[in-house]
């Protein structure tokens, strides 16, 4: 019988094999932090759009759309992210002027409200940006990752607001038109720490810039599934990281064909997976069930307790 390893040794085994753990993290706001890494936390949407592909477009009712934004906090959101334009594969762009009519008096309205969460804009544009930071939102979320256009990140970095960069292949309306990459996980890596770079060009801290590869924009299903599979290796970029699946069209196919509405438990499989590869933030329209997904699966994988 081979001689057994001491029970020092096997520790030490164990510790070679851990990753090192992160120190305290935290996004810094204009009115306050969010501590990142002690358990996932929940981006709640309100899509103040008549277009949504989820299905959970708003349109233009601002006392519709507070509402939501409470109860998304009473689910358990740590932070509301309100967008007024589609993002949806084949989706049109809308003006300045509109996508500003739309997101300011409901950012205006829920920031009113006293102990909200923070505010993030989703937007590409950096006028819209000005206006809903103006309104009271503390975060800016851009799906072209801060390469549109440069003002983006300035704006940003001038109202001391941490920014999500995410990855998109060309546009909303011809990123699934065929999307294509030589080596998926490199070039999604490569393109995010462009924008980490740009972003610290323009005054952002770097431990402020939140990277998403961009679950769907741009990636068929067997790239949405690599992705989800391999997310860990993002980690590698040194950023806190948010992934985006809710309900999206991947979920939909691999459970036979579902509508929007019913993908709360794929979206939630996926979510569970997110946290067990380390990802801080899930951006997510059904708040409740994923909550108490995610309580349970931080427990088991970081040791959370309420």
């Amino acid at each position: 019988m081979p001689d057994l390893p001491t029970l020092d040794a096997l520790r030490a085994r164990l510790d070679a094999l851990a990753p090192p753990r992160a120190g305290p993290r935290a996004l810094r706001l204009p009115n306050g932090t969010l501590p990142l890494g002690r358990r996932t936390l929940i981006m709640g949407i309100i899509n103040v759009t008549p277009d949504s592909f989820s299905g959970d477009g708003l349109g233009g009712d601002v006392a519709v759309a507070i509402a939501r934004g409470r109860q998304l906090i009473a689910d358990g959101a740590d932070i509301l992210d309100v967008g007024g334009e589609s993002t949806r594969p084949g989706a049109e762009e809308v003006s300045v002027s509109e996508e500003i009519r739309r997101v300011v008096p409901v950012i205006e309205g829920l920031a009113r409200d006293g102990g909200m969460p923070p505010i993030s804009i989703d937007t590409c544009k950096p006028e819209v940006a000005r206006a809903a930071l103006a309104a009271g939102a503390t975060i800016v979320n851009d799906i072209t990752g801060l390469q549109r256009d440069p003002r983006m990140a300035r704006i940003a970095a001038e109202h001391g607001a941490p920014v999500v960069a995410m990855h998109i292949l060309g546009s909303p309306k011809t990123m699934q038109q065929n999307p294509t990459y030589r080596s998926l996980i490199p070039e999604i890596a490569e393109y995010l720490a462009v924008s980490v770079e740009t972003a610290v060009m323009a005054g952002v801290p770097r431990d402020q810039v939140v990277v998403d590869p961009g679950i769907g924009f741009g990636k068929t299903l067997q790239h949405n599934l690599e992705l989800i599979r391999k997310l860990h290796l993002l980690r590698a970029l040194g950023q806190p990281l948010l992934i985006g699946t809710s309900r999206k069209a991947f979920i939909g196919r691999i459970l036979g064909g579902l509508p929007p509405a019913e993908r709360v438990e794929g979206t939630m499989a996926t979510c569970v997976l997110a946290a067990a590869a380390g990802v801080d933030i899930v951006r997510v329209h059904d708040v409740g069930p994923i909550a108490r997904a995610l309580r349970v699966a931080d427990a088991v994988v970081r040791g959370y307790e309420e």
